[in-house]
């Protein structure tokens, strides 16, 4: 589960890894002496703790069963900084969460490895998230949201997680009368049983972390190896890469909704002419039901988007006030599109195959203004240029940071670094080389950009 020392898809520890997770604006660089003792004193810490369980999970389902409770299942990223003070304050249970998390049967997972990839379907980018479920495996929901904002408290909150608590226990208490509403908080059937057994990872991880060894991180398979691993097995194979595999767990604000973090599924604010205001929601609107399942947090939203399809429509139930409101949401050809994954860690290995290991921003009409590049131009700042394996092959073909790409394909059209992510995703191969201009010292000059 641990993302900061990156493998990217030539498994290379290279210190160009830790030069991206500097760029990744929630990961702080950790040492790697210094991640070993975070996981050591995590798994000692939490041990000692009799109202955990600690990675065990049939020890978990068991004690679910006899004491009839339902499950907390909470997945982390120990050293990762970004959510560390929300996980913390989980594991010492905040006294807005006490009384109801002792409800559940609370386990921590600090791995990815031999994860049920039937059961765990989730966004791959978190260092925290958990799933609220029955011991049958019924999943009642899952919470934890994270987005570009520096601000965690956007995203998560104490308060939004009680709420979910609450929920959750609510339907458990209906679950074997209602199990059938949340059939479809599964999945389809996933690429490989357990991230060990894709290609990518095959053969260089265990099912377990070396605890006894000297190389505990080196053990872990990291959450967004995951993710990586199932675009490798697409770019591999040579299969056309599903858009959701691209535009994973979208965020609400793509529709147009900010959500309030302080409840369960309210909304807080509705973008003017998006989806979301012509299907009718409004400001505090709770949303009960999306697709047809049970709500009851923003990841839930976002499990609901990360299934749809590309277009088509959504039935919504609302709760407005006292009343209850039943509205349609459509969504337009390429919605998913507007999804930003720049910030995503998964990002630096799309970077890789795309750009041959370059990170790039939208440039500012300030930032645009003494290069005369108007707005409706293509204008992306390199800001950083791999130094090292498979990310230094921009470096090889002569990009450097601080270049201005102004030209892409023949294309000056205005575009954003994740637009032109999925672009080269979708309609270039490994080995392709794409032509590009890039303003240097106030001159144009025309370099190729390798494809991997």
């Amino acid at each position: 589960m641990r993302r900061h020392r990156h493998h990217g898809l030539t498994l290379l520890a290279t210190a160009c890894f830790a030069i991206a997770a500097i760029f990744a604006n929630h990961v702080q660089a950790v040492p790697p002496n210094q991640r070993e003792q975070k996981v050591r004193a995590d798994k000692a810490n939490v041990e000692k703790d009799e109202n955990w369980i600690y990675d065990d999970w049939d020890k978990a389902v068991a004690e679910a069963k006899s004491s009839g409770k339902p499950l907390l299942v909470v997945l982390r990223c120990i050293p990762c900084e970004a959510c560390s003070k929300f996980d913390d304050e989980v594991v010492r249970r905040n006294e807005t969460v006490r009384a109801l998390m002792d409800q559940f049967v609370c386990i921590r997972i600090v791995k990815a490895n031999g994860l049920d990839l039937n059961l765990f379907q989730y966004d791959y980018d978190q260092s925290f998230h958990a799933f609220l479920m029955n011991a049958d495996g019924t999943i009642y929901g899952r919470f934890g949201t994270r987005s570009e904002s520096k601000d965690e408290t956007q995203d998560m909150t104490m308060q939004g997680f009680a709420r979910a608590l609450e929920l959750a226990l609510a339907w458990h208490k209906q679950s074997p009368e209602q199990k059938e509403l949340f059939a479809a908080k599964h999945g389809p059937k996933p690429l490989v049983e357990r991230p060990e057994q894709y290609p990518l990872l095959s053969g260089k991880y265990d099912s377990k972390l070396d605890y006894e060894g000297n190389k505990l991180v080196q053990s872990c398979i990291h959450c967004h190896q995951v993710r990586e691993a199932e675009r490798h097995y697409y770019r591999e194979s040579g299969k056309p890469m599903p858009e959701n595999v691209l535009y994973p767990y979208p965020l609400p604000k793509v529709i147009g909704l900010t959500m309030n973090a302080l409840e369960a599924a309210e909304v807080k604010s509705v973008a003017e002419g998006s989806p979301a205001a012509k299907a009718g929601l409004k400001p505090g609107d709770r949303i009960q039901k999306f697709g047809g399942d049970p709500i009851l947090s923003i990841a839930d939203m976002q499990w609901v988007l990360h299934r749809c399809a590309s277009a088509g429509s959504l039935p919504l139930q609302v709760k407005r006030g006292e009343q209850t409101a039943d509205l349609v949401l459509d969504l337009p050809e390429g919605w998913r599109t507007k999804s930003d994954i720049s910030w995503r860690a998964t990002s630096w290995d799309l970077r890789r195959m795309a750009f041959g290991g370059m990170k790039m921003k939208s440039m500012t009409t300030e930032e645009r203004a003494p290069l005369k590049l108007p707005d409706d131009r293509l204008a992306l700042l390199i800001e950083h240029v791999g130094q090292y394996g498979d990310h230094a092959k921009a470096k090889q073909a002569g990009f450097v940071k601080g270049d201005v790409l102004v030209k892409y394909a023949g294309s000056t059209e205005p575009a954003t670094e994740t637009q032109l992510l999925a672009k080269s995703m979708q309609e270039h191969k490994p080995g392709d080389k794409i032509p590009v201009t890039v303003l240097r010292n106030g001159k144009e000059i025309e370099l190729k950009m390798p494809v991997q």
